[in-house]
């Protein structure tokens, strides 16, 4: 819910401002308007909080980390948010233009990071999932699949083939992209082949020993079952060892976009106060 409050109360100012950028209620030289920019610069000033948090632990009485990471969010929104009021939704000068740009660049790469964050992590203190977990219960239905059918020496290699294939690395981030985008395809395609011939066997090995109808149909629904526990448990780590990839790309390019808006930030300030 207090996502959902602070998204509308944003979304909110964003719209009234924009509709209102003509109509010259704020100034950035001065008033209301000149003290939202000093507000702007110092929430984004603020960010550093956080990952001087995660690696200083004599921060602590900064809050949990947790803690820091929520307001690391909440300012990288309404810092930029009070910069688009300062500059009244405008364009001006070369070098305030460069440090508005900037800003909406490092605004919406935080963006995407919260996105690939969630992703790879559990909750908001930092614990990786692992692909180990994930695969462990994929593991352990493909070993109780095929006991009691004829075919499990094949049903194992098909699913080992399927693993292998989905978790091998990609050289690229766009490669390894793709391939994610045709997973679930082909894992479907499998499982129906799979299915299929687990339902003629069934049949088969069920009308030599004389088993009823339903035995045959309890057999078939847990094949099914399982095949599409594993199937998911491998395509959700698949998903994982790409954003994982993403995440670490997204750090690189991050913290040089943050630089450049300090920098800009600065010049920008020297350059208003001098000139």
């Amino acid at each position: 819910m207090l996502r959902v409050l602070l998204a509308l109360v944003l979304g909110t100012a964003f719209v009234i401002g924009w509709l209102h950028r003509d109509d010259g209620w704020l100034t950035p030289e001065h008033g209301t308007g000149y003290w939202l920019g000093i507000a702007g610069a110092s929430s984004m000033t603020l960010l550093l909080a956080y990952p001087l948090r995660k690696r200083m632990p004599s921060l602590a009485f900064l809050g949990s980390i947790p803690f820091c990471f929520r307001a690391h969010m909440v300012l990288g929104l309404v810092g930029p948010l009070f910069i688009l009021f300062h500059a009244n939704f405008k364009l001006g000068s070369m070098n305030s233009n460069v440090a508005l740009i900037s800003m909406l660049m490092v605004a919406g790469s935080g963006l995407v990071g919260r996105y690939l964050y969630g992703k790879i992590h559990r909750g908001l203190d930092g614990v990786r999932d692992r692909v180990e977990d994930m695969l462990a219960d994929a593991d352990a239905i493909e070993d109780a699949l095929g006991r009691g059918l004829p075919f499990a020496d094949d049903l194992h290699a098909s699913l080992h083939a399927f693993r292998d294939e989905a978790l091998s690395p990609h050289r690229s981030v766009i490669g390894g992209a793709l391939a994610r985008m045709t997973l679930g395809s082909r894992a479907r395609r499998l499982r129906r082949a799979l299915i299929d011939e687990a339902r003629e066997l069934i049949d088969d090995d069920a009308y030599q020993q004389g088993l009823p109808r339903h035995i045959r149909r309890l057999r078939l629904r847990a094949v099914r079952d399982h095949l599409t526990t594993f199937f998911a448990s491998v395509r959700t780590a698949a998903s994982f060892a790409v954003y994982e990839r993403l995440f670490a790309l997204w750090h690189v390019l991050h913290l040089p976009l943050f630089v450049l808006l300090i920098l800009t930030t600065v010049l920008h300030v020297v350059a208003v106060h001098i000139y």
